[in-house]
């Protein structure tokens, strides 16, 4: 394992979540349509990404440990800024998942951001918004009958339980936020 990869995984990771949760306890995250404190530490984690693709590929549990692989993925589940960093790290999870080297969930959660910033219904509804009454649902997914099945393959639980999980989380009171 190359541990000084992980721990620069993992940091890239703490500066993502430690920004985010500080610009949403201030209030300041809902002021921006993207805030430029975010936008500065997804472009040094996107610009940082790529390298690490060229030099590794995906860098995967056997790389760079479970939390590591972990943290690859966020990094670039939150590449909103390059789709091209999303779409070149694709293949290269798949593959990954495929050889048991990452997490199932984590290639469905990219494929469902992907679809969904092009326009496109997600396959395995990972990606959720909320309604004028503060519930949460999926946003539009393709052969809806199939995605508990197609959940389950990748190690996700049903689509009703990921829903009501998220809404807990995100609006337990069920207010809009307006």
């Amino acid at each position: 394992m190359n541990d000084a990869l992980r721990r620069e995984l993992l940091a890239m990771q703490a500066a993502d979540q430690d920004r985010l949760q500080t610009l949403i306890e201030t209030g300041e995250l809902e002021r921006h349509a993207y805030h430029p404190r975010m936008r500065a530490v997804h472009e040094r984690n996107n610009a940082r990404m790529h390298a690490l693709l060229d030099a590794h590929g995906w860098p995967g549990q056997r790389l760079v440990g479970e939390d590591g692989a972990r943290a690859a993925w966020l990094i670039v589940q939150h590449a909103v800024l390059d789709p091209g960093l999303m779409e070149r790290a694709r293949p290269l999870l798949a593959a990954a998942v495929d050889d048991d080297d990452a997490e199932g969930w984590c290639l469905a959660y990219l494929e469902d951001r992907l679809r969904t910033m092009a326009g496109r219904p997600q396959c395995y509804g990972t990606q959720h918004d909320f309604d004028a009454d503060g519930r949460a649902y999926p946003l539009p997914i393709e052969d809806p009958a199939g995605v508990d099945e197609r959940r389950r393959a990748l190690g996700l639980d049903a689509l009703a339980e990921a829903t009501a999980r998220i809404q807990r989380r995100y609006r337990p009171d069920g207010a809009s936020g307006e």
